[in-house]
């Protein structure tokens, strides 16, 4: 698939087994981009989106959500590491500076990212913009470059 700027994916899921195919499909998406931003309502699924993911990328074990912790670093088998953050918490993009985000960002590993809208001014550019949103007993995932 290319990456085209302008171009919009969107899967509708009717059940849980088929995210590994929409986790595959956004990988492929991705391409070489590592940054992935997940916007969706509280309860929408961004966490077991990104744990679909991380089974995509060879993460076994250990995945969670990083809400309290603010980031959760995954060892994979294909890849050397997979971080996972969750910004929900935050009061200020300071905080996040503070944990040293910027780093991670540009690791050049894959940085899984919920509640991206609390650090706006601090995402790399570019980045794969992931929209979820719950409608009728099913997800609408879109995937689109930033």
């Amino acid at each position: 698939m290319t990456s085209i700027k302008n171009e919009k994916v969107t899967i509708k899921l009717s059940s849980e087994s088929e995210l590994i195919e929409a986790a595959k499909a956004l990988i492929e998406f991705a391409g070489s981009n590592r940054i992935i931003a997940f916007y969706g309502a509280m309860g929408a699924g961004k966490t077991t989106f990104i744990k679909a993911i991380c089974r995509i990328l060879g993460v076994q074990n250990g995945m969670s959500s990083p809400t309290f912790s603010i980031v959760n670093e995954y060892h994979s088998d294909k890849f050397d590491k997979v971080y996972h953050f969750d910004f929900y918490r935050l009061k200020a993009e300071s905080e996040a500076v503070e944990i040293g985000i910027e780093e991670y960002f540009y690791s050049g590993s894959y940085c899984l990212i919920e509640w991206p809208e609390k650090i706006l001014n601090l995402l790399p550019e570019p980045r794969v913009k992931v929209e979820i949103l719950v409608s009728q007993n099913q997800h609408l995932i879109s995937f689109s470059h930033e």
